[in-house]
């Protein structure tokens, strides 16, 4: 892995793809600025070495110029975080771009416009990523976010620089946090996976069952295993078409010398509400009218347990709907563990999109080991492929 230090960035312009897709709200105003305080260690570096940056990064999925997805809204934001004035270019190829790139002196900054507004980013056309190298001499890519995309900022244009491209500090990071989970974990390992479908996390699961000791499987996937053992869910969100997979997985983790724990109680609600009555149930005893939306306080204590004797910690999805507060205390609760774990010397990783807003909601992000920028990249990670942007740097 080619990384920041093995590069001299004396006077040098690097081209960093980053991740600056933020949240605006109406007033076109940052909600939530990890991405920006993510890639500071990165910028930081490059300037401190005599080098200028930069930066190409997309926002949302804008159709055709649309001014509330313009980088220009954040500007402001970056210059605050970077504790230098960063400048901005309304176009990202061709020939007014280049004269503001080349104008550069060391130490400075300058932020270009949305890379989507082309389609050809999308595209990973050619001819576009090969302007898009005329912006700098060195490339970095500090976007984990995007990894997965062969678009052309994040994989194509990688190979008009031969030797001169690297990771940045935050990919590098997730690259090595990822590692520690599915190639150099200290056993036991123990992943534990959330959401709503077992369809949707079947190459997941299959690349976990030869990494890890123990899996928990957690949300709306409870009540598939629990039907294809014959229980009953209730109203509960279900995938009877997957239920003879969910019993070949079950026996392949036995195989394996996995272990698969499933909640063995739920809270139960009369109504997909925050305020639906409430009840307990057994797990595999959920009665018509009643749908399981959260993990049971037995669940939750032999979960603890489990986890507290775990050394290496993967979470990819909440064990709940934890959007409606009445039914949080099962992800709260898996949070907390993790925390706990973690402070005893385990290693924590957080992946994925929902576990990570749980995590920052519940106020339990400083309690975790490392927590996953990418949500997309993140799961293909886990799945065991190779990620074009990844791959393009190690060419």
């Amino acid at each position: 892995m080619r990384l920041l230090q093995h590069i001299n960035f004396q006077n040098q312009r690097a081209i960093i793809r980053v991740d600056f897709n933020v949240p605006l709200n109406d007033n076109l105003e940052v909600t939530d600025k990890t991405r920006i305080e993510a890639a500071k260690p990165t910028i930081d570096y490059i300037l401190s070495q005599g080098g200028s940056c930069v930066l190409l990064s997309h926002l949302g999925r804008p159709k055709g110029n649309d001014p509330r997805l313009s980088l220009k809204n954040i500007v402001s934001d970056v210059s605050q975080i970077l504790g230098v004035p960063v400048e901005f270019s309304e176009t990202v190829v061709g020939a007014e771009a280049e004269a503001k790139a080349n104008a550069l002196q060391p130490g400075q900054v300058l932020l270009m416009e949305n890379l989507r507004y082309h389609e050809e980013e999308t595209a990973g056309d050619v001819s576009f990523s090969k302007q898009l190298a005329q912006l700098g001499t060195i490339y970095v890519n500090d976007a984990f976010g995007t990894a997965h995309r062969a678009h052309a900022s994040t994989t194509i244009m990688a190979q008009y620089f031969n030797e001169n491209k690297c990771f940045g500090a935050l990919l590098a990071k997730e690259v090595e946090a990822i590692d520690k989970v599915m190639k150099d974990g200290e056993s036991p390992i123990v992943a534990i996976l959330g959401g709503a479908k077992v369809s949707s996390k079947i190459t997941i699961i299959e690349t976990l069952l030869d990494k890890v000791d123990h899996l928990i499987i957690g949300g709306g996937m409870v009540y598939t295993f629990t039907k294809a053992l014959g229980g009953t869910v209730g109203n509960s969100i279900c995938e009877p078409d997957y239920c003879d997979y969910a019993l070949e997985l079950l026996e392949k983790a036995k195989q394996k010398g996995v272990t698969i724990h499933l909640p063995v109680d739920v809270v139960a609600g009369n109504d997909f509400s925050n305020d639906a009555a409430q009840q307990i149930f057994d797990s595999n005893a959920i009665p018509e009218g009643w749908e399981g939306l959260d993990a049971g306080p037995k669940s939750r204590e032999q979960f603890n347990e489990l986890i507290l004797k775990c050394r290496t910690i993967l979470w990819n999805g909440p064990l709940g709907v934890f959007e409606f507060p009445n039914f949080s205390k099962g992800t709260i609760a898996i949070g907390d563990s993790i925390g706990a774990a973690t402070k005893l010397g385990a290693f924590s990783l957080v992946g994925g999109g929902d576990s990570v807003a749980a995590v920052k909601q519940f106020g339990l992000a400083s309690k975790m080991s490392y927590i996953s920028t990418g949500g997309g990249a993140m799961l293909e990670s886990l799945e065991g492929k190779t990620l074009p942007g990844i791959a393009a740097l190690n060419v």
